[in-house]
């Protein structure tokens, strides 16, 4: 299936991706709200863009929203873009403001939400949110001829409480504002509300709001500027949809990289919660281009949330069939062991592990082997001066293949037969054999 870069149009064929984090590697992908439909995870983040126009050359960049859906978190269907500025009738189709949005499924349809800059018209002016309405998660995707009356502001979130009542939220200029929809789910039933608890204004900016329902209690959870440096991830907890909300900690710490920015959602499937959120991990130098990272996240038995640490490694079990991205590691060996960009001038090809010490290893969990049918493993790797590669299932545990790696200045796939075959879910362990350096792309284990 073809892969779009960065643009694409509507109604091009749904393509796979396999990726741990980020979790979509051909396109920069933000903002992510993961909703629960039809027994699979579906993603509507926002996409971000290098800017076409010179205002934007600094700043977010967006056009259009795609949605991606996966059964395993590993595997990820792009199903292409499915609203766009340019055809939405009240959106300024020059303003690139299509930030973060969301999606909801009630009485049979699926509503999608959206913020954007408004046309010079009788509706208004700066950004407002719109709806746009479709018979499946994957769309099409109809837009609203207007946006909602009363929404002004940015990155709605919406909520069906178990009594079936909607809600939306948003960021705007009075704060972190909620509203009940009314029954069509295109209009507010009343006037918003101040959601007041939240640290007050002069504490940093807040934007995000993500709201959801555990256990009879209410979450409240937004990105934060606490520190007047980048966003952090925190939460307070009520009795109500619309509060009063009870501060109670924070998900996930500021950005060690210094990423401006983050946005996220929380959802449960198949029993365990996650939290998708963002980082700029292809776009290392500009904050503004950032891609979907997936983190396992846990409950206190209180109710109160675990801090998420975030990782590269990520969720899912990996087939030992599929390319494993050694540099998506779960540990690196502290000395002799690093990632890079496999080409720092096109992030989108991804990163490569370097051993360069003997016994420098990386380590990747999860792989599933299955019922031990693998004969052979394959490595793309490069190497100046050429080296041997020890792959294991364990710190310890046995050999399954011994590759030597020849010396080239190219990229280049060696296969080999495997001395022992795992079985089940294992941890991989690739060491470096001797003296040399080896940069690994993949490698794949085939019958």
């Amino acid at each position: 299936m073809k892969k779009i870069i960065l643009t694409s149009i509507i109604g091009f064929a749904a393509s796979a991706m396999f990726a741990q984090n980020p979790i979509i590697r051909d396109q920069f992908t933000a903002d992510p709200t993961a909703r629960v439909f039809e027994g699979k995870v579906y993603l509507y983040p926002s996409h971000d863009i290098p800017s076409p126009i010179e205002q934007l050359k600094e700043w977010f960049c967006m056009a259009d929203y795609h949605t991606f859906s996966s059964d395993n978190l590993t595997e990820w269907t792009d199903h292409g873009v499915i609203v766009s500025q340019d055809k939405t009738p009240w959106v300024n189709s020059e303003s690139y403001t299509m930030w973060a949005p969301d999606c909801i499924y009630r009485n049979g349809k699926y509503y999608f939400y959206f913020p954007a800059s408004v046309k010079d018209t009788l509706v208004g002016r700066g950004m407002m949110v719109g709806v746009a309405v479709a018979d499946k998660p994957y769309g099409p995707f109809i837009p609203q001829p207007e946006p909602i009356k009363g929404t002004y502001g940015i990155d709605p979130c919406t909520f069906v409480d178990k009594d079936g009542q909607a809600y939306i939220y948003w960021a705007g200029f009075g704060g972190m504002l909620g509203a009940k929809l009314k029954d069509n789910m295109l209009e507010l039933d009343g006037d918003p509300v101040v959601i007041q608890e939240l640290p007050a204004g002069d504490k940093g900016l807040k934007e995000g709001p993500f709201v959801f329902e555990r256990n009879g209690k209410y979450y409240f959870t937004f990105p934060w500027v606490k520190n007047n440096t980048t966003e952090l991830l925190a939460y307070a907890i009520g009795d109500n949809p619309l509060g009063p909300f009870e501060m109670k900690g924070e998900i996930m710490d500021e950005s060690p990289t210094g990423c401006w920015t983050n946005h996220h959602s929380l959802i449960e499937y198949k029993g365990q919660w996650y939290l998708f959120y963002h980082h700029n991990d292809l776009s290392p130098k500009f904050d503004k281009n950032r891609s979907v990272r997936i983190d396992s996240l846990w409950f206190n038995p209180d109710g109160t949330i675990q801090k998420v640490i975030p990782t590269l490694r990520g969720v899912g079990i990996t087939d030992a069939g599929k390319e494993i991205q050694l540099d998506r590691y779960s540990h690196l060996s502290d000395k002799g062991a690093s990632i890079d960009f496999i080409d720092p001038a096109n992030t989108f090809k991804g990163w490569k592990t370097i051993l360069n010490q003997p016994g420098a290893y990386v380590q990747y969990n999860a792989v599933d082997f299955g019922s031990g049918k693998a004969k052979t493993v394959k490595v793309k790797a490069i190497s100046a001066d050429g080296g041997k590669l020890v792959i294991r299932t364990g710190h310890d545990g046995k050999v399954v293949a011994e590759v030597s790696i020849p010396k080239s200045t190219q990229w280049k796939e060696t296969a080999v037969s495997l001395k022992h075959a795992p079985t089940g879910v294992q941890n991989l362990y690739v060491s470096l054999a001797g003296n040399g350096s080896v940069e690994t792309d993949w490698i794949s284990f085939g019958n």
